[in-house]
């Protein structure tokens, strides 16, 4: 998982130069529960932070700290904005793709993505909405934390028989 994860940055380094991003949680290095997360117990599942546009339209990590609960008590509303910040549906675009080609590339695939289902339609008109469409499973209903500030990436392993 690092390596499919350092080589999506790598490549992203060079298709949206000046972006910045910002990973949240995977789960502990043993594994094991990892409240409040459902997921998140075997190294296949990970938290990042969407990319952000402040007021002069920079790229800037969304800001992360206790008060905010590390990001995840932001709340954007229907077209992707916080205050000054908004959201860079197409450097999220271009990072799931990243991360999906990257898991191809290493025998591994993208099981799913969670994502707000109401800022889904900014993210699919982008100019990587088309592969998404077609490679990545997209949530469909609004999981129980709402997924606006950060999306969660499933990854699958195909396992070899010995």
């Amino acid at each position: 998982m690092r390596e499919i994860i350092l080589e999506a940055y790598k490549h992203l380094e060079k298709d949206q130069p000046g972006k910045v991003y910002k990973y949240a949680e995977t789960g502990f290095k043993e594994g094991g529960k990892f409240k409040p997360h459902k997921t998140h117990k075997n190294g296949l599942s990970v938290d990042f932070m969407v990319p952000v546009f402040d007021e002069s339209g920079k790229s800037v990590h969304l800001p992360t700290h206790v008060l905010n609960k590390w990001g995840y008590s932001i709340e954007f509303d229907k077209i992707g904005q916080h205050e000054s910040l908004r959201i860079d549906f197409e450097a999220l675009a271009a990072h799931i793709v990243a991360l999906d080609k990257k898991a191809r590339e290493k025998g591994a695939r993208l099981w799913r993505v969670i994502f707000d289902p109401e800022l889904q339609p900014y993210l699919l008109n982008t100019k990587y909405g088309p592969y998404i469409q077609k490679n990545i499973k997209l949530s469909k209903k609004r999981s129980w934390v709402r997924h606006d500030e950060h999306y969660h990436v499933d990854f699958q392993i195909k396992c070899r028989k010995i």
